[in-house]
């Protein structure tokens, strides 16, 4: 079992009608690794929408032909999915559009809402007909339900964001305005740039405004909504500082990539920060550092500078391999790991090896690598996890919905040793997360329980389907 987060979300607004499919698509392709399931894209040509989305890789979903049937316009919203609620169906894909008596609204959402069920119990109550299973539905109905009443869809954005916690950057488009918002918390990134054009650029992370060629030029505040149309962009920051802000420090340790810099934090700074301090709290005598592709190669890094032990390249990742590879069953999960790493033998061969990953969930996958090692020759291997243990669900945009699964909530660290085939284990020190971006406004509940939000009452990754079953029973 792996760590996924939900998606990253896209936007684009240009000056003029261009080929703005072709800008998201980049987009999206930069920002790939925080969603692999689906992946969909909405472009707005004066007024009109024309979408495309379905299940696969960017690359998958997007071929040259599906690409040109896109008209040039002056919008478009993209997004990439990795579910966190809800199937892995295509009525599950985003952009989410909705027309309404006052127009059209497309919808992309990263995070994952703590009230979720129980706003979607009142709507259905009220008579909205749900045609998905994931929580974006939800916001979009909301949305579409105060616009009604608003002079304007940012006063419709806004008061829905007095009903929504938890997680939600979103990016909206409407027939003439581009829309992006991030919660009060602040719990997952979003940051726009500009373009030599003229136009504007929302992304998840920054590493997507370097792909189309976009300024960098801040992260939104947590509580932040941006408007941007034809006459500029107008900040509205009703919402800031109502919150705690609480970013997910696990954005740093994994999620993002490594080009990218989230509240004004290097993502590869806070790796190498963290393979440091992995050197300083658990020193071993060996003679290679090594890491697991791909988060876990800047931490290894980091150590290997701290420790002076030379830094080594001992497993290589297969890259063409994505969620549509054809997945063996639990039993012959170690043959999947075999094909997606492949262990450097004279990297390892007969040496003692220092290996860092970036968690360890349920322990299978880490006791496979291991083997991998032993097997090219490995004589020790010393295993240092660049995350505190995971003992904590998350409700905010990371699949881990419960801890039956989670290894270190019912193991110590020497029995996790044991059980993944390690010389010896070290875990980074809760105490040190501040350490790798500078401060203490983060979000660490996966690690140690402390919520910035109620606990969600229905906490299955699968609710809203589970509802459904049990109304039809």
């Amino acid at each position: 079992m792996s760590i996924h987060e939900e998606c990253g979300v896209f936007g684009i607004i240009s000056p003029q009608p261009e080929n703005v499919a072709n800008i998201a698509y980049y987009g999206l392709y930069a920002l790939q690794h925080r969603g692999q399931e689906s992946a969909g894209i909405v472009v707005n040509d004066d007024g009109l929408f024309y979408s495309h989305k379905d299940i696969g890789l960017v690359s998958e979903v997007f071929s040259k032909e599906k690409l040109a049937a896109f008209p040039m316009g002056t919008m478009a919203v993209g997004h990439v999915r990795y579910g966190t609620t809800g199937g892995t169906t295509r009525n599950n894909c985003q952009p989410i559009e909705v027309n309404h008596q006052k127009g059209k609204l497309a919808l992309a959402h990263n995070g994952n809402l703590s009230n979720a069920f129980e706003l979607r119990d009142e709507l259905e109550l009220s008579g909205a007909i749900f045609h998905t299973t994931s929580d974006t539905e939800t916001i979009a109905y909301i949305v579409t339900k105060e616009r009604l009443n608003a002079p304007s869809i940012e006063t419709a954005v806004s008061r829905a964001m007095q009903k929504l916690e938890g997680a939600f950057s979103l990016v909206l488009m409407s027939a003439t305005k581009l829309i992006a918002v991030r919660d009060p918390h602040g719990f997952r990134p979003l940051c726009y740039g500009k373009t030599d054009e003229g136009g504007y650029v929302v992304a998840s992370e920054s590493c997507a405004l370097s792909a189309v060629g976009a300024e960098f030029i801040r992260d939104l505040q947590p509580g932040e909504m941006l408007v941007f149309n034809n006459e500029g962009i107008k900040s509205f920051t009703d919402y800031c500082d109502t919150k705690e802000k609480k970013t997910c420090i696990f954005e740093h340790i994994y999620f993002a990539r490594p080009d990218s810099i989230i509240d004004g934090v290097s993502v590869q700074s806070a790796r190498i920060t963290a393979g440091k301090i992995l050197a300083q709290k658990f020193p071993v005598n060996a003679d290679v550092v090594i890491g697991v592709p791909d988060s876990g190669l800047d931490a290894a890094l980091g150590y290997s500078q701290e420790s002076g032990i030379p830094y080594g390249i001992g497993l290589i990742k297969n890259k063409y391999i994505g969620r549509t590879f054809i997945s063996p069953g639990q039993s012959d999960r170690f043959d999947k790991v075999r094909i997606k790493l492949s262990p450097v033998n004279t990297a390892v061969k007969g040496k003692r090896v220092i290996l860092i990953d970036d968690s360890i969930v349920r322990g299978t996958t880490s006791g496979r690598i291991v083997k991998l090692l032993r097997d090219a020759g490995a004589t020790e291997i010393h295993m240092r996890v660049s995350a505190p243990p995971f003992l904590h669900p998350c409700y905010y945009g990371t699949d881990i919905d419960s801890e039956e699964h989670l290894i270190a909530c019912h193991h110590t660290v020497e029995a996790i040793a044991k059980m993944i085939g390690v010389d010896s284990l070290g875990y980074l020190p809760k105490e040190s997360l501040s350490q790798l971006i500078g401060g203490k406004n983060f979000c660490s509940a996966c690690f140690d329980g402390q919520y910035p939000t109620e606990i969600p009452k229905n906490t299955c990754k699968n609710r809203f389907e589970q509802k459904l079953s049990e109304r039809k029973k």
